[in-house]
């Protein structure tokens, strides 16, 4: 794994008002590696997004994402960052491959070029056949795969997933984490996820950063591959996490 840092957050803080949703954070992440931003509601992991994002901007301290101001450059970022979300956020109107093809043609792709990458990026996730499917015609964990191909499809160097899996009942929500993580390690994608379920941490980070607010880091934890398949090692590391988050375990039911 390349030691060079896609994301860069130095010394940030973010206000609203009178109200300190973030308090002085640093943090950053490597080419290549999958961190999560773990904390209980309130917390400021999704403010923290936002801010790396270049959707909002911090009252003082640097953010660099792949070199750039996200919040003042956002279009020199434009096709480079990429992002599902909690809820599948599809077009109804459109069918999966039409909803995966949009963030290509937005970018210029030719018709051809953009749903023929899109109906690769379908197989890929596991839904072969489903390609002229309506999204009502879709389960909940279909919609959220259709949501990840339409997220990588466009070839991001950096893919952000906001509560993607925390809809989802405990065995497609395990399966999609597997299947996206697999992905995400053969086309070796810079991965920042927010939730508040360690089990998603546990199964998917390089690196868990525990947020507590204003966000600010109170835990940082390596994963390592030895570590998730020891039960000893996952349990302490669980324990760990559970703690600085105020103790709830926030697992899977």
């Amino acid at each position: 794994m390349s030691e060079e840092a896609l994301i860069e957050v130095h010394d940030v803080t973010k206000t609203f008002g009178n109200y300190l949703a973030v308090d002085n954070l640093s943090m950053s992440v490597r080419r290549g590696e999958i961190v999560v931003l773990l904390g209980q509601t309130g917390a400021g992991k999704s403010t923290v997004l936002n801010l790396i994002m270049g959707t909002t901007c911090p009252n003082s301290g640097q953010i660099r994402v792949a070199g750039f101001d996200p919040y003042a450059s956002f279009k020199a970022l434009k096709g480079r960052l990429s992002v599902s979300f909690q809820t599948d956020r599809l077009l109804p109107w459109r069918t999966a491959v039409e909803n995966v093809e949009l963030g290509l043609l937005i970018l210029g792709n030719s018709k051809s070029r953009a749903r023929a990458s899109a109906r690769e990026w379908l197989a890929r996730v596991r839904l072969d056949g489903a390609d002229d499917k309506y999204v009502h015609e879709l389960s909940g964990g279909m919609r959220q795969r259709v949501s990840l191909a339409r997220a990588l499809a466009i070839d991001p160097e950096i893919v952000f997933l906001d509560e993607s899996f925390s809809q989802l009942d405990h065995v497609t929500s395990k399966t999609l984490r597997r299947d996206f993580l697999q992905i995400a390690r053969e086309f070796r994608k810079t991965c920042l996820l927010i939730t508040h379920r360690i089990d998603d941490a546990l199964e998917m980070a390089d690196r868990a950063l525990v947020l507590s607010p204003p966000a600010r880091v109170a835990l940082e934890v390596q994963i390592s591959d030895e570590a998730r398949y020891d039960p000893h090692k996952i349990a302490e590391l669980h324990a760990q996490i559970a703690s600085a988050m105020g103790g709830e375990s926030q697992t899977e039911h």
